[in-house]
């Protein structure tokens, strides 16, 4: 394995030592945070927590006549009492409704049952792989953050197949392993968000603000496809940003890169595709395509499944969950089926099974979840902090893009302590959709605005349950490398991610592009 300081020499050696004071106080304080989120307790304890939180508040507020005006209709909004005889009944009556029809599980669950065939038969795996071996070596970075992008429909393959494929594949051409590493982390982490493709978050997170948006407008619905358009743009801006990163920034500063006598060069193998796994990738790729031109001639047609009774995509948009899962259940048998790793019903139904064993985590999470949205929503203490929180940020005058700009901050900062993307949205969610709502915006808009947030400050966070992982992954090429190490080199791209990706945001919000199908920029209410 080559060793950083013998191959580079003492040059390349002090390199390797911790960074200037300003560095070294920022890995000083990230090393605090860790401390202190790690003794946090588990996200589900902090929603069982919450739930409580909110009953007693509701009991407070209620006794103090705590009240509002709705903007939209003048109603009075009142706290409500959840200490009540008849408050504690409906917890416990309703506690498994609230879990069974609380949006984000479902939509989740669903849609993992056929991810989890794709990536547990192989297929994923063989694809990132095969995707980054047909590239010419000058586009090869591009084409590493790029697909580093798109994993993200199955996120731990790519964080443990990608992540280290990169620095292989860097070491094969004569470039720094470290800065391919980078690469790939910062595609799969740093553009956790964007995609060519919807996957799991997308109707994780509209499941979420459909939840929160009802707060203020009962009949609300933010479709998975909310923030589609934007996100496909993204793509393009996370690939470009992250490769200018890479060969501006990162490269010149590691130096060049000279392999010891004695670097091992198996690891070749690990981004080894072969012919019988291509002709896998084949007939997944062909079962993909026809299934894809079957729902595009479905949708097309004007009397089809998938068109309502005025001609629009409606019943579509609402079919996209279980559509996914069909269209990676039926790849991943091709390719499972094809590659050997499939050889009867038992292996499929196997694969499924495993996927949702992963999710038990998840559920527990939901279920204190969904009892913590119920009970902020029975409250009305969300509508409450909405109207309040409106009023007074109008007040200040405090609107329009730097409103934006703010909330990307603020989501950015809360991602270094809680690394859950669906964890941080189920409680921001329900105070600022309805709050952003009153201020005119969509919750599609204010959705998208999390997003960016909740990306770009993933690479630099030591709380990302990854983060050791890419640290091991570096030290097979720099023994000395560690926290100060990675951080150092992946704060550039959550930099420029950061700055760029609200600058999109910002500039998609001046011209009026919608984010995605029937998905507006700014909120009008329903009426009364």
């Amino acid at each position: 394995m080559a060793n950083r300081s013998n191959q580079q020499g003492t040059s390349r050696g002090a390199k390797a030592q911790p960074p200037g004071w300003a560095m070294r106080r920022l890995v000083r304080m990230l090393d605090t945070v860790e401390r202190i989120g790690n003794r946090l307790p588990d996200p589900a304890t902090l929603f069982a927590l919450s739930a409580v939180a909110v009953v007693f508040a509701s009991a407070l507020c209620s006794a103090w006549r705590v009240q509002v005006v709705h903007p939209g209709n003048g109603t009075v909004i009142t706290a409500e009492n959840l200490l009540t005889v008849g408050s504690l009944r409906r917890m416990l009556t309703e506690a498994v409704h609230n879990f069974a029809s609380f949006p984000p599980l479902g939509l989740v669950l669903v849609t993992m049952l056929g991810i989890g065939v794709a990536e547990r038969s192989g297929l994923i795996t063989t694809a990132l792989r095969q995707l980054v071996r047909v590239v010419p070596p000058g586009a090869l970075t591009m084409t590493l953050v790029f697909t580093g992008v798109m994993s993200n429909l199955a996120s731990d393959a790519g964080y443990v197949v990608l992540t280290p494929l990169g620095a292989v594949l860097f070491a094969g051409v004569g470039r720094d392993p470290i800065a391919g590493m980078a690469a790939a982390f910062a595609g799969v982490s740093g553009g956790f968000s964007a995609n060519l493709l919807l996957g799991s978050l997308d109707p994780l997170l509209s499941g979420l603000s459909t939840t929160s948006a009802q707060i203020l407008e009962p009949d609300y619905v933010v479709e998975p496809t909310a923030n589609y358009y934007f996100m496909v743009v993204s793509v393009f801006f996370v690939t470009t940003a992250g490769t200018w990163v890479t060969s501006r920034l990162v490269e010149p500063r590691l130096g060049p890169w000279k392999p010891a006598e004695d670097f091992a060069t198996d690891e070749a193998d690990l981004g080894h595709v072969t012919p019988h796994e291509r002709r896998a990738l084949f007939a997944a790729v062909v079962v993909g395509v026809a299934f894809a031109g079957l729902i595009a001639t479905l949708v097309s047609q004007p009397e089809g499944i998938f068109r309502d009774s005025d001609q629009g995509l409606t019943p579509f948009y609402h079919s996209l969950v279980p559509l996914l899962m069909m269209f990676f259940l039926l790849i991943g048998f091709a390719y499972g089926a094809a590659a050997g790793t499939i050889r009867s019903d038992k292996d499929l139904v196997g694969m499924m099974s495993a996927a949702m064993a992963t999710m038990g985590p998840y559920i527990v999470l939901a279920f204190a979840a969904a009892q913590f949205v119920a009970y902020f929503n029975w409250s009305n203490l969300g509508l409450i902090v909405a109207v309040a929180g409106a009023d007074t940020l109008k007040a200040l005058g405090f609107a329009g893009i730097p409103l934006l700009i703010a909330f990307v901050f603020v989501s950015a900062c809360v991602n270094l302590l809680v690394g859950s993307a669906s964890a941080k949205w189920a409680v921001m969610g329900p105070v600022f959709i309805p709050m952003l709502m009153l201020m005119g915006y969509s919750p599609e808009l204010i959705q998208a605005t999390y997003r960016v947030g909740d990306s770009v400050t993933n690479i630099v966070t030591p709380l990302l349950p990854y983060f050791p992982v890419i640290i091991a992954f570096a030290r097979k090429y720099d023994p000395t490398a560690g926290l100060g190490t990675l951080i150092s080199v992946m704060i550039p791209y959550s930099v420029v991610f950061a700055v760029g990706w609200t600058a999109l945001l910002v500039v998609w919000v001046i011209l009026g592009i919608p984010l995605g199908p029937d998905a507006p920029l700014y909120y009008t209410p329903a009426g009364p």
